[in-house]
Order: C-alpha cells, then structure tokens, then sequence
C-alpha cells in the first residue's frame, strides 16, 4: 500500500524548509520511524521520518529544493521491507513531473550510513560531503564530524563548494546555510533598527568558586548533574529582572510590553550557527533544574534536535564567550528582547581588597541593551545587583 510522506507542518513563524539531505533512495528498504531526509529551517534541521515499513518507492522533491508545509516528499510502500531489492539492484525510481531528471542519482550520492551520527550527517548535509565515502576514525569505525571536515578540506567529489586557483592561493566559496543566512540577517537588522550600547562590569568569583568546590560532589550525587557557574549567572540574572524588569521587556511600535515571567536563553553555538533555546519560566527553577536543561540543550544543539518550540520566545539571554577563551565582548541582542548578558573568561587578576592586592578568580561582564526603552540608571543597577549577588551567594540563595 502506498503511503504519503509530506513535509511537518511548520509553525506560522517558519514559511518553508530546504530540503538538506536524504537519507535512503528509491528502492532502499526503510523502517518505521527511521530518518528519511532532513529539513532545514530558519532556526532547525527537523527529520521526516517513515511511516510505516516498506520501501522507499518515489522521491518527489530533490536535495535543494524549497518546501513548504504538506507538501509531498516522497511515496513509501508500505509493508515490502522482506521483499526490497538491495540498492546497487534496485533500478532507479521514475522521477515525478515535480522533480528534476536526477532525482534518484542525487539521492543516492546523499545516502549516509548507519555509522554516522546526526552531528556528523548534518555537517555533512552542509558542507556537501557525500558521507557514504567518508571513513571514520570515532569508536567502531564510527563517522565523526572532524572526519567530514577532513573530507570536505580534500574536495570531495559530491562537495557542493566552488573552488578556484590561482597559482599556489586557492579560494573556496561555499553558500551559507539558511541558519547562517538568518542570523546574519538579523544581526544586520538590529544594528539598523535599535539603540545598543553596552555597559561592563567586573565579578569576583572567588566566593562562588568556594561554594561550588565545597559542594560540587554532594550536589551532583543528590541532584545526578554537576554544578556549573551557569545556574549561578541564571539565578542572578532572574534576580536582577524582578528588580528591572524594563530589562526583561520589549518594545512593541509605541507600546513597552512587560513580562511577568522569566524565560531566559542561553546562547549555545554549534556547527550550524548560535542558537538560543529557552529556560521557560526560569524564575521557578532551582539550580539542578537550571544545570539539567542547560545540559540537555548543549547535547540537543550538537545533534541538532533542537525543536522549533524549545528556541521560540525568550525574554532575555545570557551568552558565554569565556568559553572560547574571550575576555571581554559586546553582544548584540536577540530581538524581539532588549538585553543581552555576556558572560566571558575567568582570569586570575590581582585586585585591590581590603587595603590589600591579592589575586583573585575574576570575570568581566558585559550587558548590551536598547537604549530606547532601557536607561543609563537602569543597565548599571542590572549589573551591579548581579555582581552584587554573585561576589555573596548567600544574599541570592537568600533572594535579598
């Protein structure tokens, strides 16, 4: 019996996918909820996956082609999994009046194997890497995504990048992804459209650091995650928005909207661009429900199975840049919101402290805001009440 695949319905803020990747071609064999092909949005790669068992009888759509919402994928009949032909075998399907001539050779080129995981085949899908002729160099043979960039520096032969020499200076150009395009779109529009500035301040973090070292252990044997600095930097932050909450607020055409619930972003960059998913109601959770979402996030953004739902919304955001060793940024924020907290490197610096210069463990922080709706007074007293509570964790366990 044959069985639709059509493209998920996208949510009213997303108007169509790319087609990145398929993964089977017609006449493959397919197993009910397994990966067919994968769709890039503005924000994620979502995957399709099979209906039921069957095989794959007709691509309708081609890699690179545009797709909107119900729009028909591919033609699966069901219940001949025992009966497929293996692929070199299997014909290829008669392309439809919808798809282009060669529809089953360009997905046969995409076709990944079973030893490459979801990080690996996006890099893959996006750097245009037949993965198929990739060999790995992870655990049992095992595809990883250094092995897909190894291959994409060497011009593999299905690598959708054009390369030009010159002699001995070769270039590369390479189309950016719909998640690069976007971002920079973005970006460009709230340099245009709002009134940044940025206001710094320094932490000393040797307080926090002592805390965290005293209880790390016990922490993460009651609560089984481990305690980081970002609950701490998320508790504050919550903290600090209650008191300003022209911070947490948004400007609306003439109208400032103001929230009456924390959801705080954490910017998380993986190989596909920064991506914000959202701590929901991030007032009512304590530090191990702050640890385990922000956890659970790092792995979905490095698989890419982050969902649309889980990256919408966000009252205000708070970025990492000491992770990669910076000390000290301007971050641009996420419209619609109208802050940014830019956490950076913690160096030992020698501080003055009590009529005394001692090292301490310290870290510059940067909040960047739209000056239209939020003043001068306010973004300095946002950062103070966070350093403030930062340098004495009892006042934000305590919440005074």
């Amino acid at each position: 019996m044959p069985i639709e695949v059509k493209v998920p319905t996208l949510p009213e803020s997303v108007a169509d996918a790319t087609i990145v990747t398929w993964h089977k071609k017609p006449g493959d064999a397919v197993k009910r909820d397994e990966n067919l092909v994968d769709l890039e949005t503005d924000k994620v790669v979502l995957e399709v996956p099979a209906p039921a068992d069957g095989v794959l009888k007709e691509i309708m759509k081609n890699k690179g082609a545009v797709v909107k919402s119900d729009e028909l994928l591919a033609i699966v009949e069901a219940g001949q999994a025992a009966t497929a032909k293996p692929a070199a075998e299997t014909a290829p399907a008669k392309p439809s009046s919808t798809a282009a001539a060669p529809a089953a050779k360009a997905s046969s080129d995409d076709t990944t194997t079973g030893s490459a995981g979801p990080s690996a085949r996006r890099a893959a899908a996006e750097q245009g890497v037949n993965i198929a002729q990739v060999s790995g160099s992870g655990k049992d043979g095992r595809v990883t995504r250094e092995d897909v960039a190894g291959q994409a520096n060497k011009g593999s032969s299905n690598n959708t990048a054009t390369i030009t020499t010159t002699g001995e200076r070769p270039e590369q150009r390479v189309p950016m992804s719909r998640l690069r395009a976007k971002i920079a779109e973005r970006l460009v529009s709230v340099q245009q459209n709002a009134a940044l500035l940025t206001t710094f301040n320094e932490i000393n973090l040797k307080a926090v650091m002592d805390l965290r070292n005293r209880y790390k252990d016990n922490f993460e044997k009651k609560h089984g995650v481990k305690l980081g600095f970002m609950s701490f930097f998320t508790r504050a932050a919550v903290e600090a928005l209650k008191r300003y909450p022209t911070v947490n607020a948004y400007l609306d055409g003439n109208d400032v909207v103001y929230h009456g619930f924390c959801d705080v972003g954490i910017a998380v960059s993986t190989e596909r661009g920064l991506v914000v998913p959202v701590l929901r109601n991030a007032e009512r959770m304590n530090f191990a429900d702050i640890e385990r979402a922000v956890g659970d996030y790092g792995r979905k953004a490095r698989d890419g199975q982050l969902t649309i739902e889980e990256m919408t919304g966000g009252t205000f955001t708070i970025t990492n840049g000491g992770v990669f060793g910076s000390l000290l940024s301007t971050p641009i924020i996420n419209p619609p919101q109208s802050a940014i907290l830019g956490m950076h490197k913690i160096e030992e610096r020698p501080i003055a402290e009590n009529g005394q210069v001692v090292i301490r463990p310290m870290m510059y922080v940067a909040l960047s805001y739209d000056h239209r709706i939020i003043d001068g007074k306010e973004s300095v007293g946002f950062l103070v009440t966070i350093k403030e509570l930062l340098e004495d964790p009892a006042r934000l366990l305590l919440e005074i």
